[in-house]
């Protein structure tokens, strides 16, 4: 019997082509799959590793979770498109010619949506912590409740980032009760030079708790910086007609947390603000120009990319045009409408349904909302689609929850549920 021999790696990596891949990467998925088996379905199983490397590259998802900020599909959905093939003025001064500076424009519009002097964006909130803590307490004593050494995702935690720093972690109060005495007492007996308050934005300590808030800290004369986190702008909500939301209450605000004598704000841009991953650094102006004229401010700035996505929303704001803030349009829909929308796909799935802030903010908020609820897991189908749309399963029924789908995609559902033969 004569063996049968496997193709060429050039001949079984363009046999491929059809796939869009880069050549250079048909040859991997090649190669792979010769060097794994006999050569009977060596086709076969170099076209699956080649169509598992196509859906392992960046790509657009339907997020039918009804999480608004999921971390996994990058939180706040934003347009980061440019146009194509131009340059930006992104450090040039387009009035003198010279050249400027990134943190002059989008930092400027975020201060004043904010009610700060001055502001700088860098590249995410524990960046923002870390730069803030090595510019205004590198080497000297930092006072933190011991409430609130929260842990940030990914697993990094607040001691670690201030140790990063270079500063130096005075822990005070207990896990659920520090008072305003626990932190004058630390900043005469360990020389402090700056107290921090982290909103606990991913869990909640209920029962016998207490904590100081941000005006009783900025009587204790020495400068207060409060990482709000979750990046809410202004309580009253401006840019909504109907005001703030009740899944909103008690949430920390920019604006206010400012106005309650905070020194420094500290937020993420991808969750409540709605924009693209950065970190604000915002409030009293000779702190600000403290850290932007650190060393680390270069190295933690924000591209290009990210700034133009940002402004197209910090502008949104300034015209409070909420619709033009994918988060909070979504976020404010009636269950009404996206009831009538889901009966529209399918009358007989349609149901209510409850979404979720997500991203690390308002730990327990619920939102009703409405969508389809399919008995069974379909998840793997729904996942494998094209374009893929991410759904939950809930005691096994597959939820797709309309609140985070954009309404032109009603369409692919409806096609999605029908494949599956619903």
């Amino acid at each position: 019997m004569v063996s049968q021999h496997p193709p060429s790696v050039d001949q079984l990596a363009r046999s491929l082509e059809d796939t869009g891949l880069p050549h250079p990467l048909l040859v991997d998925a090649a190669r792979s799959a010769i060097s794994s088996g006999d050569a009977s379905d060596v086709e076969v199983r170099a076209r699956g590793i080649a169509e598992k490397m196509a859906r392992n590259l960046l790509t657009d998802v339907i997020n039918g979770t009804g999480v608004l900020l999921h971390t996994n599909m990058g939180r706040a959905p934003v347009d980061v498109s440019m146009n194509s093939g131009r340059y930006t003025n992104l450090e040039l001064d387009l009035v003198t010619g010279e050249r400027g500076s990134r943190q002059d424009r989008v930092p400027q519009l975020l201060a004043k949506v904010c009610g700060a002097e001055a502001a700088i964006v860098v590249n995410n909130c524990a960046s923002a912590v870390m730069l803030v803590l090595a510019a205004l307490a590198r080497e000297e004593s930092v006072a933190v409740s011991r409430g609130e050494l929260v842990e940030i995702g990914g697993g990094f935690r607040i001691p670690e980032v201030i140790t990063q720093s270079g500063a130096k972690l005075v822990e005070v109060g207990t896990t659920n009760r520090t008072r305003v005495k626990d932190f004058a007492k630390a900043i005469k007996k360990e020389n402090v030079v700056l107290t921090l308050s982290v909103h606990q934005s991913n869990y909640r300590i209920e029962g016998f708790t207490e904590s100081v808030k941000i005006s009783e800290l900025a009587e204790l004369g020495v400068p207060v910086v409060a990482d709000i986190g979750s990046g809410l702008i202004d309580a009253g909500c401006p840019w909504l007609e109907s005001g703030p939301p009740s899944w909103l209450m008690n949430e920390p605000a920019a604006k206010q947390t400012l106005e309650a004598g905070a020194d420094l704000v500290t937020f993420s841009g991808d969750k409540l603000l709605g924009g693209p991953q950065v970190g604000v650094i915002a409030g009293n102006a000779e702190l600000v120009n403290a850290c932007s004229s650190h060393p680390l401010a270069r190295a933690l700035r924000p591209g290009g990319l990210v700034l133009n996505a940002l402004e197209k929303i910090v502008l949104a704001y300034l015209n409070r045009d909420s619709d033009a803030i994918p988060f909070w349009r979504m976020a404010t829909l009636s269950v009404e409408d996206l009831l009538s929308r889901a009966k529209v796909i399918s009358e007989q799935w349609a149901s209510e349904t409850l979404s979720t802030p997500g991203g690390g903010t308002l730990p327990g908020v619920e939102i009703p909302s409405a969508g389809l609820v399919i008995p069974g897991d379909y998840s793997e189908e729904m996942r494998l689609n094209d374009p893929p749309i991410i759904c939950r399963v809930v005691d096994g029924k597959t939820i797709l929850d309309l609140r985070t789908v954009h309404p032109d995609d009603d369409e692919v559902i409806a096609a999605a549920i029908t494949a599956l033969g619903k």
